[in-house]
């Protein structure tokens, strides 16, 4: 038991070295990520949306 309470005891003083985002950074990544999953969901949307076209034309065909 020992050991789990230095291992927290080594986390706490770890975190406590940590450089932590301030409000303003943390917001522009929140924005940066955000903006970038919503592109990639509307990319593959499309692609989603062609290839489907594609093969119903082909079985049309």
């Amino acid at each position: 038991m020992a050991n789990v309470g230095g291992f927290f005891k080594n986390v706490m003083s770890e975190m406590r070295k940590v450089s932590w985002p301030r409000r303003k950074e943390l917001t522009k990544y929140t924005v940066i990520v955000i903006a970038t999953v919503v592109a990639a969901a509307i990319f593959f949307t499309v692609v989603d949306l062609g290839i489907s076209e594609l093969f119903r034309w082909y079985l049309a065909l």
